[in-house]
């Protein structure tokens, strides 16, 4: 009996730390026009946004004016789809959504019936115009492939333009991150978030150690105008997102080693140094009920 208890009160403590996690989430938003052949309105569309990897969907009704808008969206590729009544189905497809972006995709309805459809193929990229600022995305794929001395993300910032890296945090912090200066601003004026939460030491503005690149989803500078949303502080805004589970498993391990005995000597050193570095670690997600609840985690994490 007591070991059933202890069983119920540890999955109600994994449950309340999940959705917690889940519910911090940076998120997105899609907005838009619904109109006819002719270029006119059309109010009571029925709009729906669907991740397809999760099977997650939002809908809403157009207003009197046509307008829609799908807040609170998370990050990711996104099917959208519209029907009314004498209207034939519109459907397009290709949407990804990024962190902290919120794309304008207006919907053009044909005369027709529900059951016939309009599929459009959105490849390319969706221009964001509602936003002032400008910022740079740094996707899953690049933070993978380059290369990190200390596989940590803060090196790529950096990368992003009209950035350097100025110092560290100072001896008399706590030294968790590193000081960058972005755009000609203070070295100190970088906010830091994490899922939607903020993510830097208070003490000094820099940022809180970030998960390692394999549990890092993406991330995105902005570096100029920024909003009320996001304009604490001066110089820019780091927003990253960590990885989540979908309907399908997904992971890796890896391992990274770096050993003096394999490299040159340098010209001006009389021995080659004795580095020696092991990092090695995994993550694995996937669905507990699919369309419904999902994991993921680090249950092998890297000794940094």
């Amino acid at each position: 009996m007591k070991r059933t208890s202890a069983r119920w009160v540890n999955l109600l403590a994994i449950f309340l730390v999940t959705c917690g996690m889940a519910f911090s989430q940076a998120v997105s938003q899609i907005s838009g026009t619904a109109t006819d052949a002719s270029g006119a309105v059309v109010p009571g569309v029925e709009v729906t946004a669907t991740q397809t990897d999760t099977g997650t969907k939002r809908t809403v009704v157009t207003n009197g004016q046509g307008e829609y808008i799908l807040t609170n969206l998370q990050i990711g590729p996104y099917r959208l789809e519209a029907t009314k009544q004498g209207f034939r189905t519109y459907v397009q497809t290709g949407i990804q959504l990024q962190v902290n972006t919120n794309p304008v995709i207006p919907i053009a309805l044909g005369i027709g019936e529900v059951g016939q459809t309009v599929q459009v193929e959105a490849n390319a990229s969706l221009v964001e115009t509602q936003n002032l600022g400008v910022g740079t995305v740094m996707e899953t794929q690049r933070i993978l492939d380059l290369p990190l001395n200390g596989r940590t993300p803060t090196d790529l910032i950096a990368l992003t333009g009209a950035a350097v890296q100025t110092g560290s945090s100072p001896t008399y912090s706590m030294n968790t991150g590193v000081t960058i200066s972005v755009a000609g601003g203070v070295d100190f004026g970088v906010f830091y978030a994490l899922d939607g939460a903020p993510h830097l030491n208070l003490y000094d503005s820099t940022n809180m150690p970030l998960p390692f690149p394999d549990a890092l989803q993406e991330f995105k500078v902005d570096t100029s105008t920024q909003n009320a949303q996001t304009g604490t502080h001066s110089g820019a805004q780091v927003n990253s997102v960590t990885k989540s589970g979908t309907n399908a498993f997904h992971g890796d391990a890896f391992e990274f080693i770096r050993n003096g005995a394999v490299n040159a000597r340098n010209f001006f050193s009389t021995i080659p140094d004795n580095l020696k570095r092991n990092q090695y670690g995994g993550v694995i997600g996937g669905p507990i009920k699919k369309n419904r609840l999902f994991f993921f985690g680090p249950p092998i994490t890297p000794p940094y």
